[in-house]
């Protein structure tokens, strides 16, 4: 399985800060050592100003990249500025777009970084600058090589950017399920928002989430799915609130990709966040994910049964947002 790593860019931070970026490069030696062969491992390139521009707004990203972003905007972005925070957005981007091709090749590919859901058009949100999910479908829909896309986002925290993205856009069905008291505090509307309560643990998360993917994949007959498989509702994630455990962190990835290899879907999968109180049981966390997903494609993911020929049948299915 084809894997896009951008670890290797540093984001500058001062040491106290409380994003875990060591996960990232703790995740990348933890494959590399134990499930990936070196040429499945491939170095994020830069996401380009045109793929960046088909989602965000040519002045944040002008301002952005000058170093003009007034304080408050940084502050909601959660990061200092530099030129290195810059680098390695577009790298994180850089990275769904390669999964984004590879899964079209071989039915399922990763991202060992991305899923910064929290990113506007406008602006950035809650340690995300640029919303590669977003950037990433719409570079599949522009080269034609999807019409109709599902995000599947099981990330403790709403998706919002991307719920507000692709609000009036009825090509792209955003799935979300989260913690209803968590951030963001003021929720966007997904097409499918499924939101649970402090201390929900394995049995109720899954038996929630059954029923939430089948009417995902019914109602956005999808051709092509991301999937956003946060650490965060890990029971001893400090920004999570959830109580999931390890193994039933594993049973949600199974969930989800079962459902979309039995639905013939190429899958791109994501890490999204995870703030453990040990930042090593974050990278387990997504190793198992990795390493689940690697073993479907090893074991052979089934063809896509739908292109984008097929007419959008999208559009008349999916009932308008209320």
């Amino acid at each position: 399985m084809k894997l896009f790593y951008s670890d290797h860019f540093v984001l500058p931070l001062p040491p106290d800060h409380r994003f875990p970026m060591a996960k990232y490069s703790l995740l990348r030696q933890r494959v590399a050592g134990e499930l990936a062969p070196p040429h499945e491992l491939h170095e994020a390139r830069a996401a380009t100003d045109a793929e960046l521009l088909r989602v965000h707004e040519l002045d944040y990203l002008r301002r952005l990249i000058a170093g003009e972003l007034a304080t408050p905007e940084v502050r909601k972005i959660g990061f200092p500025w530099s030129p290195g925070l810059v680098e390695r957005a577009r790298r994180s981007v850089g990275g769904t777009l390669g999964a984004s091709r590879a899964a079209l090749a071989d039915g399922i590919a990763a991202n060992l970084a991305g899923g910064t859901h929290h990113a506007y058009p406008d602006h950035g949100q809650g340690y995300c600058v640029f919303n590669d999910v977003a950037v990433a479908a719409r570079a599949l829909q522009a080269e034609g090589m999807a019409r109709r896309i599902l995000v599947v986002d099981l990330d403790v925290h709403q998706g919002n950017g991307t719920a507000a993205i692709f609000a009036h856009d009825p090509s792209v069905f955003t799935f979300s399920i989260h913690g209803a008291r968590n951030f963001p505090f003021h929720k966007e509307t997904s097409d499918l928002d499924i939101a649970l309560d402090d201390r929900t643990g394995d049995e109720a998360y899954i038996d929630a989430l059954t029923p939430g993917l089948d009417e995902a994949l019914t109602r956005s007959d999808p051709e092509f799915v991301f999937y956003l498989a946060g650490a965060d509702p890990f029971v001893d994630d400090r920004l999570g609130h959830l109580a999931l455990t390890k193994p039933g962190l594993a049973a949600r990835d199974r969930l989800a990709l079962d459902a979309c290899r039995a639905a013939g879907l190429p899958v791109v999968v994501v890490m999204a966040g995870g703030y453990a109180r040990h930042v090593e049981d974050t990278a387990d966390i997504h190793f198992q994910t990795v390493a689940l997903a690697a073993g479907y494609q090893a074991a052979g993911w089934m063809a896509p049964t739908a292109s984008p020929g097929d007419g959008n049948r999208a559009a008349s299915r999916w009932p308008s947002r209320s």
